[in-house]
């Protein structure tokens, strides 16, 4: 496959209705031509007390144009979790330089449903299933020594051979998702995508919906659109 990146394009005219489907398509040609070792990062902005900023990268793990949302994974005692579930409000930015493409997110978060969250998690190697249960992300740790000694007793419970070399084989019985891990869903008020352009002149576009609340989320109203200057 070819590593070979097309020179960027500036936004379609007319804009599109409906800004998810966009991302998606960006999100997907980033994975596709592994533009970067890691092309489904996303910057994540939380609040906590007094509207205290903080920022970490994540990895968004679905983006789903309709009914328009990101998802992403954590473990629900971590501080960004606790933001999370303590304001319901987040940011998101994905960056490909290599494509000269942006995209920022502004919305409301939800937690996965259990199904997605037992789904994304099945999806991870075996050892990253282990750390899951060994890592309580966040807490204070004495040393690093004691993370692996943790995760060495998880796999030793579950009855695997963690000092094996290679590739952890699957274990005789399935790991279960943890109650403490799981996924979030972002979903975008607010979406601003961007193309760089020659000498400082990018293409910005600003969408904007309201959101209703559902039993499982939200749901979108129609999609206002309007260009930036740069």
């Amino acid at each position: 496959m070819s590593t070979e990146q097309p020179p960027p394009e500036d936004l379609p005219a007319p804009l599109p209705a409906d800004p998810m489907v966009l991302v998606a398509e960006w999100l997907a040609t980033a994975v596709a031509n592994r533009v970067q070792p890691h092309p489904d990062a996303m910057v994540l902005a939380t609040a906590g007390d007094a509207g205290r900023p903080s920022a970490r990268v994540v990895l968004c793990k679905r983006c789903v144009p309709d009914p328009g949302f990101l998802v992403f994974c954590t473990d629900y005692g971590s501080r960004k979790a606790r933001e999370l579930d303590e304001r319901g409000e987040a940011a998101g930015v994905f960056h490909w330089d290599r494509l000269g493409r942006q995209v920022r997110v502004e919305g409301r978060v939800t937690r996965s449903p259990p199904a997605e969250s037992d789904e994304q998690y099945a999806a991870r190697a075996v050892p990253s299933r282990l750390a899951v249960w060994g890592s309580r992300q966040s807490r204070p740790l004495a040393e690093r020594a004691d993370l692996i000694a943790a995760v060495s007793e998880t796999a030793a419970r579950f009855g695997i051979d963690w000092s094996a070399t290679g590739r952890l084989p699957e274990p005789a019985e399935p790991l279960p998702r943890p109650a403490h891990w799981g996924g979030y869903r972002l979903w975008p008020e607010r979406v601003e995508l961007w193309v760089e352009g020659s000498s400082r002149l990018h293409d910005r576009a600003l969408f904007s919906r309201t959101l209703a609340p559902t039993d499982d989320g939200f749901r979108g109203g129609r999609w206002r659109v309007t260009r930036l200057a740069p």
